[in-house]
């Protein structure tokens, strides 16, 4: 297949254009500059200004197959609603309609667990009414309805893959954070900590892509991706630390101390993440497509370890 992938030079993509031409794809990439760094050998390169509700998708649409969506705007800081949904939303729209206008048959969009909101009480399905919670996680949605929009009465087969936290080599955010914190090896106070998290290894993350760019029943689908096994921070952070060859010195801490903490640091949110639980359920992939994970946790940190410490 011919295969245009926004977001290329991002920590998916960089490791999904590699994986995509070692399966056959012709592969092109939608940047906002020529000869982006991270590009890989062999890939075509269109510019296009930054995503939004005017971005012109002409010219990288042209003899195109497919477009595998994972542009889009995270991790900034103090960023406004408007400037969430202009990019996540309306850019995601402005994609849809072209590429369904153009009459391209497969459309796989990379969301997200935020838009059923920041922790779970149980383990999401796919059949629970989203409750996104921040900016981010609505301007996600919104982009998800836009599919819908866009392939009603039309060609289009949409796929949408909803992700907990994405690990591998080249990760940034919360979990860069976490890696120094166990490179640096101090005590740290989540002995206590009882939750259960659901995260993906970005190999195992491609992999589900590379699947449901290919796979018939995905056509319209929505499905949540995750390792084969949930983890709690404690346990991640002894996984982590063992990758890194370093101890994991955690001790007990009252939750009400460590959300005061959070609050006096201005670090609520990253210690509420630590503390709550966020689940998945990955059946309908499973079942549907017959996907299994091809890494365990252990094996994710290593290589993850590996990256941040050669």
């Amino acid at each position: 297949m011919r295969v245009l992938v926004t977001g290329a030079t991002g920590f998916v993509g960089r490791a999904l254009c590699p994986a995509l031409k070692q399966a056959g794809h012709a592969v092109s990439a939608a940047v906002r500059n020529p000869n982006a760094p991270g590009i890989p050998e062999g890939v075509t390169e269109h510019a296009i200004r930054d995503i939004g509700p005017e971005t012109d998708w002409a010219e990288a649409l042209s003899d195109t197959d497919a477009v595998i969506h994972l542009a889009a705007r995270a991790h900034v800081m103090n960023e406004t609603a408007a400037e969430f949904n202009r990019v996540n939303g309306e850019g995601t729209a402005r994609l849809a309609s072209a590429t369904a206008t153009a009459g391209i048959r497969r459309f796989v969009y990379l969301s997200t667990v935020k838009v059923m909101g920041e922790r779970s009480d149980a383990p999401f399905q796919e059949a629970d009414t989203p409750r996104p919670e921040d900016a981010y996680g609505k301007s996600k949605l919104a982009g998800e309805q836009a599919l819908t929009v866009a392939a009603a009465g039309t060609g289009l087969e949409t796929v949408i893959l909803r992700t907990p936290l994405v690990y591998g080599p080249g990760a940034k955010g919360n979990l860069l954070s976490l890696l120094k914190l166990c490179q640096a090896a101090p005590p740290l106070p989540f002995a206590a900590v009882n939750n259960q998290r659901s995260i993906i290894y970005l190999g195992n993350l491609i992999d589900a892509i590379c699947l449901c760019l290919t796979a018939d029943k995905a056509a319209g689908e929505t499905y949540f991706v995750r390792d084969d096994e949930d983890i709690s921070t404690p346990a991640l952070i002894r996984h982590m630390a063992a990758a890194l060859g370093r101890p994991a010195r955690l001790f007990p801490a009252p939750e009400g101390i460590l959300r005061l903490a959070g609050a006096i640091t201005g670090k609520s949110q990253a210690i509420s993440t630590l503390l709550s639980d966020l689940q998945v359920k990955n059946e309908k992939i499973l079942g549907q497509l017959g996907w299994t994970p091809p890494f365990n946790v252990v094996q994710g940190l290593k290589e993850t370890a590996a990256w941040f410490s050669p």
